[in-house]
This record gives structure tokens, C-alpha cells and sequence, in this order.
């Protein structure tokens, strides 16, 4: 795996190194001793999926603010999205800030979220399908978001979605 840093504090691409041969590829997607040796200790004590069939769909910005902070390693298995990583840490240097991804089933590459940053994406193809890996396990009742078109933030979206929630078109304006 390949670890490379971000313009966000703690938001890190990792690139998958396959091993390949007549029968096709074999790939690591996770261990903790790399993330640790990396400088970026990550246990997932949960997996996710998020399946999305069309192509424009837009999930976040969401958050699980503390004590029930979420740290994600997130990478497409199906499909292409546009990632979002946007900084909420109020003592962050990078706070307000915001950073993306293209993720692909092809290219096999992952973001990893730190507590305190809010994620999001915009599926780029049809039937796009999106693993997550957790730490610590979710917390039901605790979630949080920023909308995804707040002007104090103004996130460079490459298209405007066309299905979003409810939930996820009526966050307020940040207040921070």
C-alpha cells in the first residue's frame, strides 16, 4: 500500500499495490501494521456497504461529532465517485477546508477520514458501490452534517446531484 498525504490534516490517500499474474490481481486493502508503520494507526471495528444504482447520487456531508467520533477508510468496490473530505476540527490548521478523490473500482484507491471530518460523495457512474471501514462502531442518535452546497465551504462538486435525501439537502449553513 501507498500512503500519501492530503491538503487536510490526517486525510490520507492509500493506493493499492496489486500482485498480478495469468490469473488476474491480488491486493491488500487493509493491514494495521502498514497504517501504523505509515504514521496512520487504523483498526475498523465495522464494514459498510453503500449502494447507489444511479449515477449523480449524493451522500453527506456527514459527521459523528465526539465522544462518538468516526474515523472511515473509504474506497469504491463498484463504480467511480468523487470523494469529499472537509475539515470540521476547529483547532485544525486545515479547519474549514476541504479535499476530494476520484475513487474507482479500477484503480482501488481508499481515503481515510479522520475523527472530526465530514465526508461525502457524488457517484460519477451508475450502480456505484462504496465499502467503509469504522472505527469506532456507529453510534445511533449521534450523527451529524454540514450541507453539501454551504457557501462556507464551497465544495468544487463536478455536477450539481441529482438524488439527494431530505435530510442530507436541509443542513443548515455552518455556524462554526
Amino acid at each position: 500500500m501507498r500512503f500519501a498525504e492530503t491538503a487536510i490534516v490526517g486525510v490520507v490517500t492509500v493506493d493499492i499495490e496489486p500482485h498480478e499474474d495469468e490469473r488476474g490481481a491480488f491486493a491488500r486493502l487493509h493491514c494495521p501494521e502498514a497504517f501504523a508503520a505509515a504514521g496512520h494507526p487504523f483498526v475498523p471495528v465495522q464494514t459498510s456497504l453503500s449502494r447507489n444504482p444511479h449515477s449523480g447520487t449524493l451522500r453527506g456531508m456527514h459527521y459523528q461529532p465526539a465522544p462518538h467520533g468516526e474515523a472511515k477508510l473509504v474506497r469504491a468496490v463498484r463504480g467511480r465517485m468523487f470523494d469529499v473530505a472537509l475539515d470540521l476540527r476547529p483547532g485544525s490548521p486545515t479547519y474549514r477546508r476541504w479535499t476530494s478523490a476520484e475513487l474507482s473500482a479500477d484503480s482501488g484507491r481508499a481515503l481515510l477520514i479522520p475523527e472530526g471530518v465530514a465526508h461525502g460523495f457524488l457517484t460519477l457512474e451508475p450502480d456505484t458501490d462504496v465499502l467503509y471501514q469504522i472505527t469506532p462502531a456507529f453510534q445511533p442518535g449521534h450523527e451529524a452534517g454540514v450541507r453539501w452546497d454551504d457557501p462556507a465551504f464551497a465544495i468544487a462538486w463536478p455536477a450539481a446531484p441529482r438524488i439527494i435525501s431530505g435530510r442530507d439537502a436541509g443542513y443548515p449553513d455552518h455556524q462554526g
